[in-house]
């Protein structure tokens, strides 16, 4: 992935997700959850990001063929940009990629943030005013955030990364339909 670190925020309950992810990409800083806790993790994350670019994943996806080569492909042209390689609205994927505000950022599975971005938003969680009220939306800081600097990012289409459907560790009342409607070509467990 070029300069960037790609970093998967994991539970030990998927270490199975996390070994076809190690295999897949072997260079991948692993963040263990040590609390049960989704935002103690992201911010473990964040601050093993540094100061470089990063690509932040969720241990619970399933990559597409090539993910590597198709990462560095889109960030040679938008790697100055937050980019989200995962999209949920399957309405709106018609509209393909493009320039998205920063308060439409939502899902954690995978995106990327330029160089300086992780420290940055590691320095606002503190005072992210929503903290409370969304004890596990790191998405929602993210857009939070991405919002409060009047920043845009790119949303890419097809998504690069599914999300398996799983019960949520987080709440298992959450829906386990929970998948992109554009992703393609997976690249399937052995």
């Amino acid at each position: 992935m070029g300069q960037a670190v790609v970093i998967i925020r994991a539970c030990r309950e998927r270490a199975l997700f996390v070994d076809y992810l190690q295999r897949r990409l072997p260079d991948a800083v692993i963040v263990w959850d040590r609390r049960r806790d989704a935002m103690d993790t992201f911010l473990l994350a964040l601050e093993a990001a540094g100061d470089g670019p990063a690509l932040h994943m969720e241990d619970d996806v399933i990559l597409t063929r090539d993910f590597a080569a198709k990462v560095d492909a889109v960030l040679a042209e938008h790697g100055d940009l937050p980019v989200q390689f995962f999209s949920l609205p399957r309405k709106r994927d018609v509209e393909g990629s493009r320039m998205e505000p920063g308060r439409t950022f939502c899902m954690g599975q995978c995106f990327y943030l330029p160089a300086g971005t992780s420290r940055e938003l590691l320095a606002y969680a503190p005072k992210w005013p929503r903290r409370d009220e969304h004890p596990t939306g790191l998405d929602l800081m993210v857009s939070d955030f991405l919002s409060a600097h009047q920043l845009r990012y790119w949303l890419h289409l097809p998504s690069l990364v599914q999300h398996r459907r799983l019960p949520s560790l987080i709440d298992p009342r959450r829906s386990k339909s929970r998948q992109s409607a554009s992703f393609v070509d997976p690249d399937d467990e052995e």
